[in-house]
């Protein structure tokens, strides 16, 4: 992992999740810095408050984590919105998928870690990998 990698919100999660195996793995993976978008800060602040059952404190901690750890933050622009439109249309990935995928081309990054996405497809020189594939079976 690199500082031009781009993390999925699931990845991001998995990251401050103590119960599941794939924890340990997104933790290393964002420990080692990165790129996020808006969305994924949001998409994270949703899940951590209604799957993680975190509190605004232990949420706004973790935010504060990624922001430090990921500190190119993509905004979601009305340019991202247009050419993830294309991406969906392109490639078949529902709308916020083709945002992140998008705020990854976007941003210079040359991986896009996602759990969600195709592993190993390219899309306009961003390539998609599960970071778990490894400990799939």
């Amino acid at each position: 992992m690199n500082a031009k990698a781009f993390f999925d919100t699931n990845v991001v999660v998995y990251a401050f999740s103590s119960t599941d195996h794939r924890g340990r793995i997104a933790y290393e993976s964002l420990a080692q810095g990165g790129v996020v978008s808006v969305q994924v800060l949001n998409e994270f602040t949703h899940t951590a408050r209604r799957k993680l059952d975190m509190s605004w404190p232990e949420v706004s901690a973790a935010l504060g984590a990624i922001r430090s750890l990921c500190p190119q933050i993509v905004p979601v622009t009305i340019g991202l919105h247009e050419d993830a439109l294309a991406i969906a249309e392109r490639f078949g990935y529902r709308i916020f998928d083709a945002l992140i995928i998008a705020a990854a081309i976007n941003s210079g990054c040359k991986t896009l870690y996602s759990e969600d996405m195709q592993n190993g497809q390219i899309i306009n020189g961003v390539t998609i990998s599960n970071p778990f594939s490894a400990t799939l079976g």
